[in-house]
């Protein structure tokens, strides 16, 4: 392909609305430009890459025995409501009527969609496993759309939904895809990590998601150094604290904190530690306010909380529900004297003697306080986050954190959708039964942003080579007729061979061609000048590592291929 016949509208300057590299970098090397907030066109470069993960998602889908569908994006307001999310889902599910006053929405999803699909088609459980995939456009009314296609309101994305006879069947189907999935990331030429995460709005038994590692990431993740175990923060399990104290019980003792809110604030002044305090986080459900005690040093994990108490809606009580259970303004609050509130602690909390808690009025704590003794604790469980150097629930060493990127996740739904919508089928003595499901699903758009994330540099753009527009970037550094004809000599022999080639043939200096290349970041440059000719010679250079290689024309097909080989294995 020419550059001068393909749309390519390069920038030299960053956008003003790109927040991350991914964003900045495919808007500036012309790949996708914004229609409305979190709402994108692909151009050709962007597309190009868009299909590329296509492919490998489709031939990994195949041959895990899954089958391609395609099922509508509009989707009736009734279908939901069967499963009840059609309240549920909130304001991100985009609902509409149509010209006969139907209530109708955009799907974000499609377990409504495929499960209504299989209740009307499958009979028997000689129909059984049955694993339906699409690539289809998706729409969220994301509050805050941001970070380009990491985070967009419309996106393209690959969800498959298995349905099996009964739930060791379905974990045989859960594995094929978990499978499927990490082949589908390696092609991609992707470092990853496939992590126990929490289901969320989709709901089910359990779920992985895989994440992409990245500095940039928005995700949090923790792992066992060199172990099997790796987790979403959200999820991530924490072992019973082993650790005992023999430390005397003294006295409680009220003491005034003048200001002082914050754990740091009131360890500096008391001359403690945060291990040494318990702080008291006052939630709301749509039913009451509970208390959670947290340890000064950890973070209260709302994931977890919520779990415990078996609810949905968990947000931070408001400055006046916190005044009206504890008497104090926040800051202050503590476990000793609470009356109109359940109180839950973290497990870590059942091991701290002589401690540090708000003390339900103003400019006032209690130390030395203890459990059991001054305050009575209704239900301890594991309610924070993991941490860095915690041990793993494995046993196999201490926990690592990094940054992640979400772009793939495959839940466990059980029978949730099928219970809810009836979708059975006659097992082997003529009974009815439902079906078991799972539900598989990959952001396209995220996958190609989140490779440009783990892969660039402070020129652009480094494309790992599966995934990469071209694979090689052809750049003539002068217009005369030698090097144009060598430039045209190359271009053919390369196509002809099936080598995907991005042919710079713009009357521009080689500063322009060299910037632009760089930007885009195809895989190889292949470079032909006046001076490397007249030598007999032209340069093969790699994108990622700088590195120049001198060979006659004749040999370039070889050598690139070869280099393509050595990339996918």
């Amino acid at each position: 392909m020419r550059v001068s016949q393909l749309l390519i509208p390069t920038l030299r300057e960053d956008p003003g609305e790109a927040e991350v590299v991914s964003h900045r970098l495919m808007m500036r090397a012309g790949m996708i430009r914004r229609v409305a907030a979190g709402i994108y066109t692909y151009l050709p470069l962007g597309l190009r890459v868009i299909r590329k993960i296509e492919c490998i998602i489709r031939e990994e889908m195949d041959r895990a025995g899954a089958q391609e569908v395609l099922m509508p994006i509009a989707s009736p307001a009734e279908l939901w409501r069967e499963t009840g999310r059609w309240d549920f889902y909130g304001k991100e599910l985009l609902r509409f009527k149509d010209r006969h006053e139907r209530e109708f929405c955009l799907g974000p999803t499609h377990e409504e969609v495929i499960t209504d699909l299989i209740r009307r088609e499958v009979r028997s459980y000689r129909q059984l496993p049955l694993n339906c995939y699409q690539i289809q456009t998706k729409f969220r009314d994301e509050i805050r759309p941001r970070f380009g296609l990491m985070r967009g309101r419309e996106f393209i994305m690959k969800d498959a939904y298995s349905f099996d006879q009964d739930e060791e069947a379905a974990k045989l189907s859960y594995r094929k895809m978990y499978d499927a999935y990490v082949r589908i990331f390696t092609r991609c030429g992707l470092t990853f990590r496939p992590v126990e995460a929490d289901t969320g709005l989709i709901g089910g038994i359990s779920s992985h998601e895989f994440m992409v590692l990245a500095e940039t990431g928005e995700e949090t993740i923790v792992y066992a150094e060199g172990g099997t175990y790796a987790a979403n923060i959200e999820r991530a399990e924490l072992r019973l604290p082993t650790e005992t104290s023999d430390e005397p019980f003294r006295p409680l003792r009220k003491v005034p904190t003048p200001g002082l809110r914050t754990v740091e604030e009131v360890c500096a002044f008391l001359k403690t530690t945060p291990r040494r305090l318990a702080k008291t986080l006052l939630f709301t459900t749509p039913k009451e306010t509970v208390a959670v005690l947290i340890r000064g040093d950890h973070e209260a994990n709302v994931v977890k909380i919520k779990k415990l108490l078996g609810c949905q809606d968990l947000e931070l009580a408001s400055p006046e529900t916190v005044s009206a259970v504890t008497g104090a303004p926040v800051g202050f609050a503590g476990p000793i004297g609470l009356r109109r509130t359940r109180l839950v602690a973290d497990h870590a909390v059942r091991v701290m003697r002589n401690i540090v808690v708000g003390g339900n009025e103003g400019d006032t704590h209690y130390v030395d306080a203890n459990c059991d003794r001054d305050f009575k604790v209704e239900t301890f469980g594991d309610l924070r986050s993991a941490m860095a150097g915690d041990p793993s629930p494995h046993g196999d060493g201490t926990l690592s954190v990094a940054r992640g990127i979400e772009v793939g996740h495959v839940f466990m739904l059980g029978t949730k959708y099928s219970q809810a919508m009836k979708a059975t089928y006659l097992d082997p003595q003529g009974n009815e039964q439902f079906a078991v499901m799972g539900c598989y699903g990959i952001g396209v758009g995220r996958t190609a942003a989140a490779a440009i994330e783990q892969n660039h540099d402070a020129k652009g753009i480094i494309w790992p080579v599966p995934i990469a527009p071209f694979l090689l970037h052809l750049l003539p550094l002068s217009p005369s007729s030698q090097v144009s004809q060598a430039a045209r000599n190359v271009y053919e022999a390369l196509v002809a061979a099936g080598v995907e080639v991005l042919w710079d043939d713009r009357d521009e200096r080689a500063g322009v061609k060299f910037n632009d290349a760089d930007l885009i970041g195809v895989p190889y440059q292949l470079i032909i000048g006046e001076k490397g000719l007249a030598q007999g010679a032209v340069e093969l250079k790699e994108r990622k590592t700088g590195a120049v290689t001198r060979l006659p024309p004749a040999e370039v097909l070889e050598r690139v291929k070869e280099r393509v080989e050595q990339a996918q294995t």
